[in-house]
């Protein structure tokens, strides 16, 4: 384990590493201007046609009664339904239908939280989903029969992001004290612990490929623990403010992290290094997830837009200002095709993307 400190930047940033890198970077900036301007110019014209092929697919006005503060969407491996669940202020968990007419149908109204739900999560199977609330209570939900399968008491205020494993065998929560549970989809006990030795675990990630689990801490802190050996393998201070989320790219070689300090922040998983920062937002960065594609992410703010990123230049390819208030949660489907995204504003608005 180490730690490494790493620069808060306002743009991308990415440090040449040799000294051939630095010429190249000179000989850049001696090239024919005019050169620059035609290449600015296409590159406009290319994010312009890419920006054109998204747009709003659907929107479900007045969704929950209060705030919606989390959203995951599920395809389910039996049957193929895509299911999206939602959580709110209102204390319920609803799952909805997304039909081939491209809209939401509701199905279920999960009761049983006391308090607002936190963070919700669909296994990789599309089965199951699960809830926390601030009433410190995880519920496991069947989204085949609408049931619920286990309520499991964390204990006071000791539970926070869900997140399934890949293989749905456990579910992994963030607590308060910085300890990361590790708690049994069957049994709905703790069966083991993760201590990131830190502050208040907000967010929480597992690697598509099972190897690491992310968390990110209140005061700005992440942590990336290694699975196979239980031990923390890197310890990252690139943000010096809240972690509301965190994601990893499909292929588990990159982290992305979002933080109250307004921007995004790009990691190489292996060796810890900052691939780089990205600036756009106006205010707190409360939610990403990655494309399966493996090359875009979308991201949510409190500045009420919603962001879609193109991993590779690091470049915003569209924005969104659908949502007349905070935008919690943001979630792309199994294909890529579709993103969802839930708000203070009480409604569900989902996008299509182009593939």
């Amino acid at each position: 384990m180490y730690r490494k400190e790493l620069p808060v930047g306002d743009r991308v940033t990415k440090e040449p590493s040799t000294a051939d890198d630095i010429g190249d970077q000179l000989s850049e900036y001696d090239s024919d201007s005019s050169n620059e301007e035609d290449s600015a110019t296409h590159q406009e014209d290319a994010v312009e046609a890419v920006s054109s092929q998204y747009n709003v697919c659907f929107k479900q006005e007045n969704a929950h009664e209060d705030s919606i503060w989390t959203v995951s969407w599920g395809t389910s491996d039996k049957d193929g339904t895509e299911n999206i669940v939602t959580g709110a202020v209102d204390d319920m968990v609803k799952c909805w239908r997304w039909l081939v007419e491209d809209k939401l149908e509701p199905r279920f109204n999960f009761e049983g939280h006391q308090l607002g739900v936190v963070s919700v999560d669909i296994n990789l199977t599309g089965t199951l989903a699960a809830s926390s609330s601030l009433d410190s209570y995880i519920r496991v939900w069947d989204l085949e029969s609408g049931k619920q399968l286990k309520a499991i008491d964390c204990g006071p205020v000791d539970t926070w992001t869900v997140a399934f494993s890949p293989d749905s065998r456990l579910i992994a929560t963030g607590s308060h004290a910085g300890k990361i549970s590790l708690i049994g989809v069957e049994s709905g006990k703790k069966e083991s612990a993760l201590d990131t030795r830190g502050k208040f675990t907000m967010s929480i990630a597992y690697s598509p490929d099972g190897h690491y689990i992310a968390c990110g801490a209140i005061d700005g802190i992440i942590n990336i623990f290694d699975l196979t050996t239980g031990k923390l393998l890197h310890t990252l201070e690139g943000h010096a403010m809240p972690i509301r989320s965190l994601t990893f790219s499909p292929d588990s070689q990159l982290l992305i992290t979002a933080s109250d300090d307004n921007h995004i922040k790009m990691y190489d998983v292996q060796h810890a290094n900052l691939a780089g920062t990205l600036s756009g937002h106006g205010s707190w960065v409360l939610g990403v997830s990655f494309c399966p594609d493996n090359t875009h992410f979308v991201s949510s703010s409190s500045d009420k837009t919603v962001k879609v990123w193109d991993a590779g230049s690091r470049q915003c390819v569209q924005t969104f200002y659908q949502h007349s208030d905070q935008v919690w949660g943001v979630k792309y489907n199994a294909t890529g095709s579709k993103i969802v995204s839930v708000s203070d504003d009480k409604s569900i608005i989902v996008y299509n993307c182009p593939l």
